[in-house]
């Protein structure tokens, strides 16, 4: 009997505690959905002035059109194209009246070593953003070469001398070619919550199933007479 109810007790409890971790992931993917949805909403609004002062966090995403002169230096951030293979994504100093910005004007693939100078005015759509994209194993920029490994936005404001802004162009008024844009978009956002909720109701079933089957097998077992 103690047997029986020592099985049931941690039979109940652990598949309550991972039918609980199951239903906080399901929490969560409604959160995340919510963010997802609110974040495409903010990317895809009518473009506005640059604002004098953006704020990395009230301003991450915001739609922006800004004018002004592009310089020739550029820099390169190592990146890879789904069906195009590695590339660049290239990175200009922008004078837009009192105010220097990053544009972030797109792709060419690795071998393009003819980056176009955009001479006179240019306008620029697209959006604010200050990825996180470096951490602990982050390559240090190859200066030399010109090769970075990560979108530092403070880093690469330094070293093209502007403020710490970046706008990711989604066009130009300018044929840039052969640079393509790369729009900001949400695709990178990680939202594994659904699996995550999928391997803990998982567990919660193969957890109530051993313990039917243990105790199924302790009703069976020949009893022991004193």
């Amino acid at each position: 009997m103690r047997r029986t109810l020592f099985l049931i007790i941690i039979g109940a409890g652990g598949a309550a505690v991972l039918l609980w971790l199951g239903f906080w992931q399901v929490q969560r993917l409604d959160w995340k959905l919510a963010v997802i949805d609110d974040i495409n909403a903010r990317i895809a609004a009518a473009p506005v002035d640059l604002p004098e002062t953006p704020d990395s966090t009230a301003d991450a995403y915001l739609p922006v059109t800004v004018t002004g002169t592009l310089d020739a230096e550029y820099i390169r951030v190592l990146v890879s194209q789904k069906d195009v293979g590695a590339g660049y994504r290239i990175i200009s100093a922008m004078d837009v009246g009192t105010q220097r910005v990053l544009v972030d004007r797109g792709f060419v693939p690795v071998a393009q070593d003819d980056i176009p100078v955009q001479a006179g005015v240019v306008t620029v759509q697209g959006n604010l953003q200050w990825p996180q994209e470096t951490d602990d194993f982050t390559p240090a920029p190859d200066i030399a070469g010109n090769i970075w490994f990560a979108r530092d936005v403070s880093v690469m404001a330094d070293a093209l001398g502007t403020d710490p802004v970046l706008v990711v162009a989604r066009g130009m008024s300018v044929d840039d070619a052969p640079v393509s844009p790369l729009p900001v978009d949400t695709a990178a956002i990680p939202n594994d919550h659904l699996q995550y909720a999928i391997t803990w109701f998982s567990l919660a079933a193969i957890w109530a199933a051993m313990t039917f089957a243990f105790l199924w097998r302790a009703r069976r077992a020949p009893q022991t007479k004193s």
